[in-house]
């Protein structure tokens, strides 16, 4: 591995979603992959090593908000560097030269499974079982040459470990699109890079406000005011403090100096305003090719 690779933790082992957004996002970059297989461990290792990224799904068209994930950003005090999103593609594969007929099982993530029960209604005789990962299942069926049993992964998933797909495209609901945030420690030199090149758009804060009427419509105003763009406004209730809640937004930057006017406008009336991010917002949607790698879908 190159000494210039990027270092990036991903949820999952290489061939799964992160990867994928990943490797779309740094495009020719090298990088250095370390699989985690839940998102607090990501954020430990991102803890351990200074260089390290991560790469964090944050919202999905089908579920919502990855709720969990807005608090271990927070907690964590890395700062939301980039965001990318991708087209979610489910592909059955198995070891090469079987067929539908011969699977008795399939392995994957139980939200890639849930995504595909309409395609296994045909398939009454196929018991469906959970795991950790998409692409670690399919990881397991290669290195154990399990005959029988096939995994629920991306196509890239499927190069990797020398598997055949058996199906394409099985999800049940085909406008499924993941957001993921890059993260890390924060880096003033990249952000004034793409204030310069006018590419800083979009940024991401989270605040607290007073148990008062009308305290959230107050500074929704203020934002209107400043012509500030909500894209995003989450809320997750602050634990210890009953009916208190964060809110978790994400605004459009078209004007940086209107921007910063609105933060110090909206900052008396909030309780511990924190910037999390400002970033280049990611407007093009990719989803990943017959190959393994991806191309741009078209918009939501």
């Amino acid at each position: 591995m190159s000494q210039s690779a990027i270092k990036i933790a991903i949820q999952g082992w290489p061939g799964a979603n992160h990867d994928i957004a990943a490797r779309a996002y740094f495009g020719e970059a090298a990088l250095e992959l370390v699989p985690c297989l839940s998102f607090p461990e990501l954020f430990d290792k991102m803890n351990q090593d200074e260089e390290m990224l991560g790469m964090v799904a944050i919202e999905n068209t089908l579920v919502g908000s990855l709720l969990a994930n807005y608090t271990l950003l927070k907690d964590s005090g890395f700062m939301v560097l980039g965001e990318h999103k991708l087209r979610i593609k489910h592909q059955l594969m198995a070891l090469p030269g079987q067929t539908l007929a011969d699977i008795y099982e399939v392995h994957s993530h139980p939200m890639a499974l849930a995504q595909c029960e309409q395609f296994f209604k045909n398939y009454p005789h196929i018991r469906l079982v959970e795991s950790e990962d998409t692409a670690l299942s399919a990881k397991r069926i290669g290195e154990n040459r399990t005959p029988g049993v096939a995994a629920i992964a991306s196509s890239l998933a499927a190069q990797i470990y020398g598997l055949e797909l058996l199906a394409r495209d099985i999800e049940t609901n085909k406008h499924n699109y993941t957001r993921f945030l890059v993260v890390g420690r924060a880096d003033e030199q990249q952000k004034q890079k793409l204030l310069s090149e006018g590419r800083l758009t979009k940024a991401s804060l989270v605040f607290s406000l007073p148990h008062e009427e009308g305290s959230l419509s107050k500074i929704l105003t203020i934002l209107t005011f400043y012509n500030i763009n909500l894209s995003k406004i989450q809320s997750l209730p602050i634990i210890g403090q009953e009916w208190e809640y964060l809110f978790y937004i994400d605004v459009q930057i078209t004007d940086y100096q209107r921007y910063r006017q609105s933060l110090d406008a909206i900052r008396p009336l909030t309780r511990k305003l924190r910037e999390l991010g400002e970033y280049e917002a990611a407007d093009t949607l990719y989803e990943t090719n017959g190959g393994g790698g991806v191309k741009k879908a078209a918009a939501l």
